[in-house]
């Protein structure tokens, strides 16, 4: 039997390993695609930490504290930010290749909404290039990985987790896996918005919807986090770290109109209204220079030139804001535990607390380092406990069941592709940057009619081998169940916060909402309340 199963081979998930690993169990990773193409990858701008003399941890949390507009938790942030610099330390000693100062210590930038520099960087490949290096030192370690394999549902007996249900997606077999305690990473929801997005496409929200299927509870889904600076054709990120370099934000006219480091969800508001109002707005990076942007922002101009055919040496960038992350996620406790025994859950797809209504740039990456090493641990520490593990399992049998129903007795007479841009492109104009109770119902009233529409968008593709359809459907209807929960979140929170921004109530309301959403089900019936 396997001590510690991982779902999501992601920075978080991979860390994890690592400390389980550590601590004297057999580990197993399970990914539906491969580690190197996790989301972590995607993640330009940089890690948090304060190692300047002229910051201090106590700065950091206070950044983190403001940006989260109120609804933090003081513990977590705490923890986070004190972690930070003994987590640049042993990302260093890993091998990381961080960008230098002159000094020869790690190079740090300013993002928005922070007070000093304090982004630890690799160039413009942060994310991409501390996957790697955790990957290898995942494969140095022993781990083991099972790769083209879909999460299905966590397998729950007597309140305890005892094992999941996966698809093998390169043979269409379900398999039940048994393990003493198991750890999901497996990132956010974004791609509710659909091309509105800077995510992969296999950001859908896949172990938040297995884990309030399985007992847990949710908690802030309405929450999602709209990066200013997306091209405007493909929705491909451009990093953070272009404006922390210097880079400015123009309008159609060739006028500056807004702070470019303020908060995330401050200068996404601006842009988009800006756009609304003079038709394009654009990221100009010209007078930073062409070595400059060589040395330090090389994927930035790749990726305009690849994307936009642009070259942002000589060109202003058009960008736009789209939907890059979700600080909505599983509840957890200290422990990184959730409600279900021995089921533990960090990144994106958990909620720690530490972003509240609004991420602080650079501490995403902090945080899935900080808590996927005591999610790991404790994991560990669970799987050494000696408890009977009881053997039946009708998930597995429900979940042949189901997966058989979709391609041989759902029909296909509508196409949920075609579903799901449509709800993309509405979720973003009514359920994005600009929410109000009328527009929220509307998009909520489209997804609880393709709930009772989905028997009607069964799988074309009958055969076994590689069945992407079979995937994108399953991938699909765990969307759908995650943009109800976002939605009622959005319209049950009657005021503003943070990336939450209702037109019909704009203030702060702390008397009411000081708190967090809460989702859970009973009986399959979405439960929501605020504590």
């Amino acid at each position: 039997m396997i001590d510690v199963l991982i779902i999501g081979a992601g920075g978080a998930g991979l860390t994890a390993a690592l400390e389980a690993k550590k601590n004297g169990v057999n580990v197993t990773v399970v990914s539906k695609s491969y580690p190197t193409r996790a989301q972590t990858s995607m993640a330009q701008g940089g890690i948090n930490a304060s190692l300047n003399i002229e910051d201090s941890i106590q700065a950091h949390i206070d950044d983190t504290v403001k940006s989260g507009v109120g609804i933090t938790d003081l513990h977590a942030v705490t923890k986070l930010c004190h972690e930070a610099p003994e987590t640049i330390q042993w990302l260093n000693t890993l091998g990381v290749p961080f960008s230098r100062n002159d000094e020869g210590g790690v190079a740090q930038r300013r993002l928005g909404g922070a007070s000093f520099n304090r982004a630890c960087y690799a160039q413009d490949y942060t994310g991409l290039k501390l996957l790697h290096t955790l990957y290898d030192q995942a494969l140095h370690a022993g781990i083991t990985f099972l790769n083209e394999h879909f999460l299905l549902n966590f397998i729950v007996q007597e309140g305890n987790v005892v094992g999941v249900t996966l698809l093998d997606m390169r043979t269409s077999e379900v398999k039940a896996v048994a393990a003493k305690s198991v750890i999901v990473a497996t990132g956010g929801y974004s791609k509710i918005f659909h091309d509105f997005s800077t995510n992969a496409s296999g950001s859908t929200g896949d172990g938040i919807a297995a884990a309030i299927r399985a007992g847990c509870q949710l908690s802030d889904i309405e929450f999602v986090q709209f990066h200013p600076t997306a091209l405007a054709k493909s929705a491909v990120l451009i990093s953070e770290s272009a404006r922390g370099a210097g880079a400015f934000l123009l309008n159609s006219k060739g006028e500056r109109f807004t702070n470019e480091l303020a908060p995330r969800d401050q200068v996404a508001r601006a842009i988009y209204e800006e756009i609304e109002k003079t038709g394009a707005v654009y990221l100009d990076m010209r007078h930073l220079g062409e070595d400059f942007i060589n040395r330090e922002l090389p994927q930035e101009r790749k990726l305009a030139l690849l994307y936009e055919n642009i070259d942002p040496v000589s060109q202003l960038v058009p960008i736009k804001p789209v939907a890059h992350y979700t600080m909505g996620g599983i509840v957890v406790d200290a422990d990184a535990q959730t409600a279900v025994k021995g089921l533990f859950a960090v990144g994106e797809c958990a909620n720690h607390k530490v972003h509240g209504a609004n991420r602080l740039g650079g501490n995403s990456l902090l945080e899935l380092i900080v808590f996927g090493k005591h999610a790991g641990k404790n994991a560990a520490e669970f799987a050494l406990i000696d408890k009977k593990i009881v053997t039946t399992n009708t998930q597995y049998q429900k979940d042949v069941a189901f997966v058989r129903a979709c391609t041989h007795h759902f029909t296909n007479q509508i196409d949920f592709y075609e579903k799901h841009e449509f709800l993309g492109k509405i979720a973003y104009r009514n359920a994005g940057l600009f929410r109000d109770d009328m527009r929220l119902k509307g998009v909520l009233g489209v997804v609880r009619q393709i709930q009772k529409e989905l028997p009607f968008m069964g799988v074309k593709d009958k055969l076994p081998s590689y069945n992407t359809n079979l995937v994108e459907f399953l991938e699909f209807g765990n969307m759908i169940e995650v943009a109800e929960i976002m939605l009622v979140g959005a319209i049950s929170r009657t005021e503003s916060r943070g990336a939450h921004f209702r037109t019909d109530h704009p203030l702060l309301d702390d008397a009411k909402f000081k708190n967090h959403t809460i989702s859970w089900k009973e009986e399959g019936v979405l439960c929501n309340d605020f504590r």
